[in-house]
């Protein structure tokens, strides 16, 4: 029989993903208290506002684009979508369709770009009292050409709502993992936003975040064949799989249609899984578009220069929602919920 483990990597600052998926970065930070602007309490001496993408003069906090407060003020994106997953902290989003949220501390975000759209990710620190821990993971997953240029869309998927496996092994020690996308073991994720690639069944979409505890074990279950799976393994130490010893922050192909044993070590383990169905089409990048040829990207540009994909109407590319607001979304129709 093949071995279960195709080839293991090291996990590079931005995380390399294999089709349908585009990237994925894990954003932690450990952000002082506030200050009355919602930005760190603290000197921005050696952070290079608007590159500030590695920690500064002994700091382990980033303002990565903002000025003010951490985060990505407004920008644009087209042909692919966003899916913010948050473990913990707040996020500030504004859109140019009008829709806005602040979402955080488990909740996740997808985002269809589509056609084209200009966001603002912004994130406030509101405990001036204390530090403001921040961790999310945001993978970028690719549309297929007959839905680069759909209508944009949101959805949120609240913490309250999002299923959760937990799993003990035969000494009780547990193994949590969130499902974000797709299914497993008779518990089916929230539905993804309709024009998706995650939307087709047949594409096995997946994404979890796995927490085991000190020396759990558990069994990844087999998918079909076909797929692109990978599991990133970016916290603790001892992990093995199938009894193969594997590295913190390194990265492990699987193939898709066999079962894999894992197995912590004394500090645990947490890890990212992406699966899918390759799209298999042609890409073509620059920045913020992803299309599947150079003519498209240049018409992206060009589309972006003379619509601003709608425009920004809100008062700041900074745009946040204020130090009492709670968690909500509001769409673009005018449609508000809360968890």
């Amino acid at each position: 029989m093949p071995d279960t483990i195709v080839k293991t990597m090291p996990l590079e600052p931005i995380w390399q993903t294999p089709d349908p998926f585009l990237f994925c970065v894990h954003h932690l930070d450990f952000y002082p208290k506030a200050n009355a602007q919602l930005g760190p309490d603290a000197s921005l001496q050696g952070h290079q506002l608007g590159q500030d993408f590695m920690p500064s003069n002994g700091d382990d906090w980033r303002m990565y684009h903002g000025q003010t407060m951490p985060g990505f003020p407004a920008h644009p994106h087209r042909g692919f979508e966003t899916i913010t997953v948050t473990t913990q902290g707040l996020i500030d989003h504004a859109d140019s369709m009008g829709a806005a949220g602040r979402y955080g501390n488990g909740d996740t975000q997808w985002m269809t770009a589509g056609k084209g759209v200009q966001h603002a990710e912004m994130f406030p620190l509101l405990d001036e009292a204390e530090p403001n821990p921040l961790e999310l993971f945001q993978i970028w997953l690719n549309l297929p050409s007959v839905n680069k240029m759909v209508e944009p869309h949101f959805t949120m998927f609240w913490s309250e709502q999002t299923p959760q496996l937990v799993s003990q092994d035969e000494s009780q020690r547990e193994t949590r993992v969130k499902i974000v996308a797709g299914d497993l073991e008779g518990l089916n994720a929230l539905a993804p936003p309709p024009d998706s690639w995650a939307s087709g069944a047949d594409n096995e979409v997946a994404v979890w975040i796995i927490d085991m505890d000190a020396n759990a074990q558990w069994t990844l279950p087999a998918a079909s064949s076909g797929l692109n799976r990978r599991l990133y393994y970016y916290d603790g130490a001892g992990l093995s799989l199938d009894e193969k010893f594997i590295p913190l922050n390194h990265c492990i192909d699987l193939i898709s249609d066999r079962s894999v044993a894992l197995k912590a070590g004394e500090q645990g383990a947490q890890l990212l899984l992406l699966q899918g169905r390759p799209i298999n089409e042609p890409v073509a990048q620059y920045g913020p578009f992803v299309m599947n040829n150079k003519a498209e990207l240049q018409q992206a540009f060009a589309d972006y220069q003379a619509t601003q994909f709608g425009g920004w109407p809100w008062p700041e590319a900074e745009q946040s929602h204020g130090k009492t607001q709670g968690r909500f979304a509001r769409y673009a129709d005018g449609r508000e919920e809360q968890p």
